[in-house]
């Protein structure tokens, strides 16, 4: 995120639309941050799901796995 800084900036020097309730002979300090850009769009939690990488394993599959690898453990 930019941020700039400008003090003791003349007001007179504002654009027109930010010089108003601002006596034009002060000096103000200006402040401009930029905003963060927006994702032009947001996925959503099915669109997410839907990019998941099959094959999804079951749990006893899983566990099959867990128990050859421990029996390989205690060879």
């Amino acid at each position: 995120m930019n941020r700039i800084i400008r003090e003791h900036y003349p007001a007179s020097r504002l654009p027109e639309d930010l010089r108003a309730g601002v006596d034009p002979s002060s000096t103000v300090t200006v402040t401009i941050v930029e905003e963060e850009k927006r994702p032009e769009k947001v996925m959503s939690l099915e669109e997410i799901f839907a990019l998941r990488r099959p094959p999804f394993r079951t749990a006893e599959e899983i566990d099959e796995d867990l128990r050859r690898q421990r029996d390989e453990w205690d060879d």
